[in-house]
């Protein structure tokens, strides 16, 4: 499972799809222009949103 940790105050989260109960994955979505947005995808096809935000900033991931 990833877990999403802020690097400012260290507060973690995991999270999992609310159909199937499955752990998120860690997972890049490139854009139009080129650019890669870090994203939570559940691995049996439900879905994808933006990784957590804590203080402001994107959570980074570590598995």
């Amino acid at each position: 499972m990833a877990t999403y940790e802020c690097s400012k105050c260290g507060m973690s989260v995991n999270a999992t799809c609310g159909k199937c109960s499955t752990p998120l994955v860690n997972d890049n979505l490139k854009l139009d222009d080129g650019k890669q947005v870090q994203i939570s995808k559940c691995p049996n096809d439900h879905g994808k949103i933006k990784s957590p935000l804590c203080c402001g900033q994107d959570m980074s991931c570590r598995l």
